[in-house]
């Protein structure tokens, strides 16, 4: 993170050593973790801080995974490397494979957002015992931590989809039941709206410091409601996803990139980008064949991917082009951008105001040298050209597949040898299963 060293004092270490390999908290309330309880009822403003900067941090753990799997089931790249073969087969369905509920695949991408959850709970309970913060002040922690809770719960639950996801993990003793794929979004919803409230009275600034750039309350405010978009596209609300985006960092003449990052770098203690690869080597994220065969005359999001020296086979799969969206270990990864939610927004407008749906489509079309829309005006064919903008714009940031299987479209991606398969989502993980509450 941007001007921290992360020399993290004791607090930090405590927290990151409770990190879940599932929800499955037992672990917690024991002997070895007896500075738990004082740090929740006597913490100081200095441990606060100190909390949400490793919240923060948190958040990029693992994350490398996330993106792997939904990219790669998805089929807009592969990840060919020689040390593990489950990237080729296990993920893409390869001859009678079965997904492993205790692969590394799908436990990693979980228990990493369970952390910063877990975190955030800790950071709530804590805030609400501390005199040296000012009632807007801990407002503005609130909002912070429910907002990053929201967004941690949203990832775990694209990866699980129908299988669920616990919300309620407040108490490691009292885990809260499974919800549903739309129990949870609603809950989701809710979460953000709570959150959004909360730094809508946090005054002008934090008492506290981030590196996503959205650095104050009211900017952080307009993240919350970006993912309240993503999430109200996800319920088919339309009409909540356009209010949502309208109180959002939204800007149809703006800077596509705008928006929250993730933050990394090679300092030391820090973390690095976990998507980027190295180009032209044999272990390398290599482009699905059909993003470059589908691509439209003129699309200058060739540039998304990289020519390579020579095609890479690996698994009786090939390909002739590496990823090329981060350009180093310190990239940032946007959490969401400005571009996603032009996008939203033409999705939203469609079959109540397709002009307006146009109008937004023709913003990004003209962008990449396609210049305006002139197909066909039903919504079904404006559809089609959204998925398509969406599948380019948003390429290897976890979307394709999510996109594919909310329309049902999961049959029409590619499948590359005989017998592969395209999964509709991860196995639940082997330590949720059989777990309280489950």
């Amino acid at each position: 993170m941007r001007n921290i060293n992360f020399k993290i004092s004791f607090v930090l270490i405590l927290i990151i050593g409770l990190g879940l390999s599932s929800c499955n908290l037992d672990e917690i309330p024991d002997p070895n973790n007896a500075g738990l309880d004082d740090i929740e009822k006597n913490a100081t403003d200095g441990d606060i801080r100190t909390l949400i900067s490793g919240t923060e941090s948190l958040m990029r753990n693992d994350i490398g995974f996330y993106y792997d799997v939904s990219g790669i089931i998805g089929r807009e790249y592969y990840f060919f490397t020689g040390s593990d073969p489950r990237y080729t087969g296990e993920l893409l369905g390869k001859g009678e494979s079965t997904l492993d509920k205790a692969g590394f695949y799908g436990t990693r991408p979980y228990a990493g957002r369970y952390r910063v959850i877990k975190n955030a709970n800790i950071l709530i309970a804590a805030v609400g015992n501390v005199t040296a913060f000012s009632d807007q002040e801990k407002n503005g922690i609130v909002g912070f931590a429910k907002t990053v809770q929201a967004y941690s719960y949203l990832l775990a639950l694209n990866l699980q989809y129908q299988n669920g996801i616990r919300m309620d993990v407040s108490d490691p003793g009292n885990l809260g039941a499974f919800l549903s794929y739309t129990e949870a979004l609603a809950a989701i919803s809710s979460l953000l709206d709570d959150g959004n409230t909360m730094l809508s009275s946090a005054g002008d600034n934090f008492a506290f410091t981030l590196s996503t750039g959205f650095s104050d309350p009211v900017a952080f405010g307009k993240f919350n409601r970006a993912i309240a978009a993503r999430v109200a596209l996800y319920q088919d609300n339309k009409a909540g996803a356009l209010s949502a985006l309208n109180n959002s960092f939204m800007d149809l003449n703006g800077d596509f990139n705008d928006g929250p990052i993730h933050f990394f770098s090679l300092a030391g203690g820090d973390a690095i980008n976990q998507v980027f690869r190295t180009p032209d080597q044999s272990e390398a994220l290599v482009a699905h064949p059909s993003f470059i065969t589908d691509l439209r005359p003129n699309d200058s999001r060739i540039s998304k991917v990289a020519v390579r020296s020579g095609t890479a086979e690996l698994d009786d799969l090939s390909g002739d082009y590496d990823v090329a969206i981060y350009s180093s270990q310190e990239s940032a990864i946007k959490l969401i951008r400005n571009e996603e939610l032009i996008l939203i927004y033409a999705e939203a407008n469609i079959g109540t105001n397709n002009a307006e749906a146009i109008t937004a489509l023709n913003i990004i079309r003209n962008a990449y040298g396609l210049g305006d829309y002139s197909g066909g005006m039903t919504d079904a064919e404006l559809t089609d050209e959204v998925l398509y903008n969406r599948r380019y714009s948003l390429f290897g940031e976890g979307h394709r597949w999510i996109d594919m299987r909310r329309y049902n479209r999961l049959d029409q991606l590619p499948i590359d040898r005989t017998g592969d398969d395209v999964w509709e989502q991860m196995p639940r993980p082997v330590s949720e299963v059989g777990v309280q509450g489950g």
